[in-house]
């Protein structure tokens, strides 16, 4: 899969790639779609891909945001009927759209940023892969993409000849982003005294693909941590835990999971970075900014092309088992946490809630957690909030 993880790089850096079929069995000539992040899409890449493209630019968007768009979905069939509606990503031409244009109408929530143009389908393999490869990078998930033929482009033969565009197969994209199991190596360790407790040690683990590394914090001496050992999941929040904002209680649950834990007699938090449920820090960011103009944490979300929780655990569960861990208490609000660590065969004996406290700033996303997600904070929630 190293040519997918290469053209997940060169997403991440605004350069576009090739993503191309298998050649067939008949000796037909593969196919391939030419493909650029909407987020660092400039002018230059656009004009490069309308210049090696054999056919319209299109913006392909997931299901999401096509929703939060007003778009009919539709669903393309094994023999390449169409149908719907079902759960299809979409595509549709682009009409001469200048890069901020487009990054609007991929992340936009006004109605003057509503696409009424032509050409909607549903996203083929090729720009599926995209999408995919946009999530493993935590990048915003819209690719603008066109059919491409080195055959007929002599330049885009030149490039992918200088290994300046890398031909990635759909299929190693496809492998790379559905893998039934994620591997981890653990890097490094040292002792980490808290103000919460002394007693820490930190262990840092990288995923097998490289992009991202987790924390495990292991407190006390483990020959003597309970049985089952108290767990905490705690997805990275920069603006939560290390700037106290108002906004969320994640600061909140962090420390008091420590606390909890040293009370206990020990257990382990692991850190994992999943910022934004999984969105990653800009497009949190951006998903603040629509929510200034009216929509909760679930639908910002969804504007910006994202379903309502974006993480997986499989990372968490891989580090429990290097661990050792089998049996556990978890410091949890959150039901699919409980769920995800059972199908990975960690036993979940008990479950430990965390409050944090409420305020203006953070009722909407304590309400929307709630009403939403189906997280168990309904005392919380009946709290009074404080005024000004």
């Amino acid at each position: 899969m190293f040519r997918a993880e290469r053209g997940l790089f060169d997403l991440r850096q605004g350069r576009p790639v090739y993503v191309v079929d298998d050649p067939g069995d008949d000796g037909a000539r593969p196919r391939g779609v030419l493909l650029a992040s909407v987020e660092s899409l400039d002018q230059s890449t656009l004009e490069q891909l309308r210049r090696l493209g054999c056919g319209p630019v299109q913006l392909v968007v997931t299901r999401h945001r096509a929703q939060s768009m007003g778009l009919p979905i539709m669903h393309r069939g094994t023999n390449g009927s169409v149908s719907g509606p079902d759960h299809a990503a979409m595509s549709f031409h682009l009409n001469g759209e200048k890069p901020e244009g487009i990054l609007h109408l991929a992340s936009g929530l006004t109605a003057d940023r509503v696409w009424k143009g032509e050409g909607l389908a549903p996203a083929d393999r090729f720009q599926e892969a995209g999408l995919n490869l946009a999530r493993l990078g935590r990048i915003l998930p819209a690719m603008v993409a066109v059919a491409a033929d080195p055959h007929e482009r002599p330049e885009l033969a030149e490039l992918l000849e200088q290994g300046i565009l890398l031909p990635v197969p759909v299929h190693e994209v496809e492998a790379l982003s559905g893998a039934p199991q994620l591997e981890v190596t653990h890097v490094s360790d040292a002792p980490v005294p808290l103000p919460e407790t002394e007693n820490t040690r930190f262990l840092l683990f990288r995923e097998s693909h490289g992009f991202f590394e987790h924390v495990a914090v292991l407190i006390g001496d483990r020959d003597e941590w309970p049985d089952p050992v108290p767990v905490r999941l705690h997805s990275a929040c920069l603006t939560g835990d290390l700037f106290g904002s108002l906004r969320c209680d994640c600061g909140e649950q962090l420390h008091g999971s420590l606390r909890k834990m040293a009370d206990a007699g020990g257990g382990v938090l692991l850190y994992l970075q999943q910022e934004g449920r999984g969105i990653g820090l800009g497009n949190k960011l951006r998903a603040y900014s629509l929510q200034e103009e009216g929509l909760d944490t679930v639908d910002a979300d969804g504007a910006l092309g994202f379903g309502a929780d974006e993480r997986r655990y499989d990372s968490a569960v891989e580090i429990l088992r290097r661990l050792e861990i089998r049996r556990i208490r978890l410091l949890t609000n959150n039901p699919e946490k409980m769920r995800a660590l059972d199908e990975g065969g960690i036993e979940v004996v008990d479950r430990i809630p965390l409050h944090g406290t409420l305020n203006r700033h953070n009722l909407p996303y304590v309400r929307a957690k709630v009403q939403r997600a189906g997280h168990w904070l309904e005392s919380m929630l009946a709290e009074a909030v404080p005024s000004d």
